[in-house]
Protein backbone atom coordinates (compact mmCIF):
# COMPACT_ATOMS: atom_id res chain seq x y z
CA UNK A 1 0.00 0.00 0.00
CA UNK A 2 3.02 2.27 0.12
CA UNK A 3 3.17 2.57 -3.66
CA UNK A 4 1.50 5.55 -5.24
CA UNK A 5 -0.83 5.41 -8.26
CA UNK A 6 -4.40 4.42 -9.22
CA UNK A 7 -6.71 2.51 -11.39
CA UNK A 8 -6.84 1.37 -13.01
CA UNK A 9 -7.26 0.27 -14.05
CA UNK A 10 -5.71 1.90 -15.41
CA UNK A 11 -1.84 1.85 -15.82
CA UNK A 12 -1.00 -1.43 -17.45
CA UNK A 13 2.75 -1.21 -17.83
CA UNK A 14 4.54 -4.05 -16.06
CA UNK A 15 4.10 -7.60 -14.79
CA UNK A 16 0.53 -8.37 -13.72
CA UNK A 17 -2.49 -6.70 -15.23
CA UNK A 18 -5.77 -5.54 -13.79
CA UNK A 19 -8.83 -7.66 -14.49
CA UNK A 20 -10.69 -6.66 -17.67
CA UNK A 21 -14.40 -7.38 -17.74
CA UNK A 22 -16.99 -7.00 -20.47
CA UNK A 23 -19.52 -5.95 -17.78
CA UNK A 24 -19.34 -3.68 -14.70
CA UNK A 25 -20.46 -4.59 -11.16
CA UNK A 26 -23.74 -2.69 -11.70
CA UNK A 27 -25.61 -2.52 -15.00
CA UNK A 28 -26.10 1.25 -14.80
CA UNK A 29 -24.78 4.08 -12.66
CA UNK A 30 -27.06 4.74 -9.70
CA UNK A 31 -24.88 6.38 -7.04
CA UNK A 32 -24.57 10.17 -7.22
CA UNK A 33 -21.05 11.46 -7.76
CA UNK A 34 -18.97 12.19 -4.69
CA UNK A 35 -17.83 15.80 -5.12
CA UNK A 36 -14.80 15.17 -2.86
CA UNK A 37 -13.36 12.93 -5.61
CA UNK A 38 -13.45 15.77 -8.14
CA UNK A 39 -10.02 17.26 -8.69
CA UNK A 40 -6.42 16.46 -9.48
CA UNK A 41 -4.74 13.46 -7.80
CA UNK A 42 -0.99 12.83 -7.95
CA UNK A 43 1.12 9.74 -7.26
CA UNK A 44 4.57 8.20 -7.74
CA UNK A 45 5.13 4.51 -8.49
CA UNK A 46 8.23 2.47 -7.62
CA UNK A 47 8.15 -1.30 -8.14
CA UNK A 48 11.52 -2.24 -6.58
CA UNK A 49 13.41 -2.46 -9.88
CA UNK A 50 14.70 0.47 -11.89
CA UNK A 51 11.12 1.30 -12.88
CA UNK A 52 9.29 4.27 -11.45
CA UNK A 53 6.59 6.53 -12.76
CA UNK A 54 4.60 9.64 -12.12
CA UNK A 55 0.85 9.53 -12.48
CA UNK A 56 -1.91 12.03 -12.14
CA UNK A 57 -5.65 11.55 -12.32
CA UNK A 58 -7.89 14.40 -13.30
CA UNK A 59 -11.37 13.46 -12.11
CA UNK A 60 -14.31 15.59 -13.18
CA UNK A 61 -18.06 15.32 -13.28
CA UNK A 62 -19.53 14.02 -16.54
CA UNK A 63 -23.11 13.68 -15.24
CA UNK A 64 -24.95 13.32 -11.93
CA UNK A 65 -23.57 9.79 -11.48
CA UNK A 66 -20.67 9.42 -13.97
CA UNK A 67 -17.09 10.66 -13.66
CA UNK A 68 -14.71 11.56 -16.46
CA UNK A 69 -11.13 10.50 -15.71
CA UNK A 70 -7.99 11.53 -17.53
CA UNK A 71 -4.91 9.59 -16.47
CA UNK A 72 -1.62 11.35 -17.19
CA UNK A 73 1.40 9.12 -16.83
CA UNK A 74 5.14 9.24 -17.36
CA UNK A 75 7.14 6.12 -16.61
CA UNK A 76 10.90 5.80 -16.45
CA UNK A 77 12.59 2.43 -17.01
CA UNK A 78 16.35 2.71 -17.21
CA UNK A 79 16.98 5.51 -19.69
CA UNK A 80 13.56 5.28 -21.39
CA UNK A 81 10.73 7.74 -20.66
CA UNK A 82 7.29 6.40 -21.56
CA UNK A 83 4.61 9.12 -21.65
CA UNK A 84 1.01 7.95 -21.60
CA UNK A 85 -2.40 9.62 -21.39
CA UNK A 86 -5.62 7.61 -21.09
CA UNK A 87 -9.29 8.60 -20.97
CA UNK A 88 -12.01 6.81 -19.01
CA UNK A 89 -15.49 7.17 -17.65
CA UNK A 90 -16.43 5.64 -14.32
CA UNK A 91 -19.13 5.22 -11.72
CA UNK A 92 -19.31 3.85 -8.22
CA UNK A 93 -21.12 0.86 -6.76
CA UNK A 94 -21.06 -0.99 -3.45
CA UNK A 95 -20.44 -4.54 -2.29
CA UNK A 96 -21.33 -4.55 1.38
CA UNK A 97 -19.41 -1.71 3.03
CA UNK A 98 -16.81 -1.49 0.27
CA UNK A 99 -17.12 1.12 -2.47
CA UNK A 100 -15.90 0.17 -5.95
CA UNK A 101 -15.17 2.18 -9.07
CA UNK A 102 -16.35 0.68 -12.38
CA UNK A 103 -13.87 2.21 -14.82
CA UNK A 104 -14.83 2.00 -18.48
CA UNK A 105 -12.07 2.13 -21.07
CA UNK A 106 -11.65 1.29 -24.72
CA UNK A 107 -9.04 -1.12 -26.00
CA UNK A 108 -7.97 -1.49 -29.62
CA UNK A 109 -7.61 -4.99 -31.02
CA UNK A 110 -5.62 -5.67 -34.18
CA UNK A 111 -5.80 -9.02 -35.94
CA UNK A 112 -3.98 -10.09 -39.09
CA UNK A 113 -5.95 -10.66 -42.27
CA UNK A 114 -3.84 -12.48 -44.80
CA UNK A 115 -0.15 -11.71 -45.04
CA UNK A 116 -0.18 -7.92 -45.31
CA UNK A 117 -3.48 -6.57 -43.96
CA UNK A 118 -4.88 -6.13 -40.50
CA UNK A 119 -8.32 -5.52 -39.05
CA UNK A 120 -8.62 -3.07 -36.16
CA UNK A 121 -11.61 -3.04 -33.81
CA UNK A 122 -12.34 -1.21 -30.59
CA UNK A 123 -13.94 -2.83 -27.57
CA UNK A 124 -15.19 -1.39 -24.27
CA UNK A 125 -13.87 -3.04 -21.10
CA UNK A 126 -14.33 -2.39 -17.39
CA UNK A 127 -11.62 -2.31 -14.73
CA UNK A 128 -12.76 -2.74 -11.13
CA UNK A 129 -11.14 -1.08 -8.14
CA UNK A 130 -12.04 -0.90 -4.47
CA UNK A 131 -11.25 2.55 -3.11
CA UNK A 132 -11.29 4.68 0.02
CA UNK A 133 -10.88 8.42 0.35
CA UNK A 134 -9.59 10.01 3.52
CA UNK A 135 -8.92 13.77 3.58
CA UNK A 136 -6.52 14.40 0.67
CA UNK A 137 -5.57 10.73 0.10
CA UNK A 138 -7.23 8.32 -2.31
CA UNK A 139 -6.33 4.63 -1.77
CA UNK A 140 -7.16 2.24 -4.57
CA UNK A 141 -6.94 -1.56 -4.80
CA UNK A 142 -7.43 -2.89 -8.31
CA UNK A 143 -8.82 -6.39 -8.82
CA UNK A 144 -6.13 -8.59 -10.39
CA UNK A 145 -6.63 -10.55 -13.62
CA UNK A 146 -5.88 -13.78 -11.77
CA UNK A 147 -8.73 -13.41 -9.25
CA UNK A 148 -10.75 -15.95 -11.26
CA UNK A 149 -10.26 -18.51 -14.03
CA UNK A 150 -13.71 -17.74 -15.44
CA UNK A 151 -13.17 -15.90 -18.69
CA UNK A 152 -16.71 -14.99 -19.74
CA UNK A 153 -19.12 -13.19 -17.45
CA UNK A 154 -22.15 -11.73 -19.19
CA UNK A 155 -24.21 -10.19 -16.38
CA UNK A 156 -23.23 -7.57 -13.78
CA UNK A 157 -25.01 -9.59 -11.07
CA UNK A 158 -22.87 -12.64 -11.89
CA UNK A 159 -19.67 -10.57 -11.67
CA UNK A 160 -20.74 -9.10 -8.33
CA UNK A 161 -21.46 -12.60 -6.93
CA UNK A 162 -18.07 -13.83 -8.19
CA UNK A 163 -16.23 -10.91 -6.54
CA UNK A 164 -18.00 -11.65 -3.24
CA UNK A 165 -17.26 -15.39 -3.50
CA UNK A 166 -13.59 -15.04 -4.48
CA UNK A 167 -12.81 -12.28 -1.97
CA UNK A 168 -13.94 -14.67 0.78
CA UNK A 169 -11.35 -17.23 -0.39
CA UNK A 170 -8.27 -15.15 -1.22
CA UNK A 171 -6.84 -11.69 -1.76
CA UNK A 172 -8.31 -10.58 -5.10
CA UNK A 173 -6.29 -7.36 -5.33
CA UNK A 174 -3.02 -6.85 -7.17
CA UNK A 175 -0.21 -5.41 -5.04
CA UNK A 176 1.26 -3.73 -8.13
CA UNK A 177 -1.98 -1.77 -8.50
CA UNK A 178 -2.80 -1.18 -4.82
CA UNK A 179 -1.81 2.43 -4.70
CA UNK A 180 -2.38 5.87 -3.19
CA UNK A 181 -2.77 9.40 -4.56
CA UNK A 182 -2.66 12.82 -2.95
CA UNK A 183 -5.00 15.61 -4.00
CA UNK A 184 -3.01 18.62 -5.19
CA UNK A 185 -3.65 21.73 -7.27
CA UNK A 186 -3.25 21.02 -10.99
CA UNK A 187 0.01 22.26 -12.49
CA UNK A 188 0.29 23.16 -16.18
CA UNK A 189 3.50 21.12 -16.79
CA UNK A 190 1.73 17.78 -16.12
CA UNK A 191 -0.44 17.72 -19.21
CA UNK A 192 -0.83 15.21 -21.99
CA UNK A 193 2.28 14.45 -23.99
Amino acid sequence: MQKLLWLLPLSIILYACPYESMVPLEKNPAEPIDSTLIGYWYGIVKDGSDYFGIEALEISRQSDSVYSIIRYGKAVKGDMILPDTSYFTAYTSWIGDQRFMNVKGTITLTEPIGKKNTKTTEKNVFYLSAFEKSNDTLRVKTITESFTTRKIINQPGDLKKLVIEMSGKKNIYDEQYSLSYRKIPKTPHFQSN
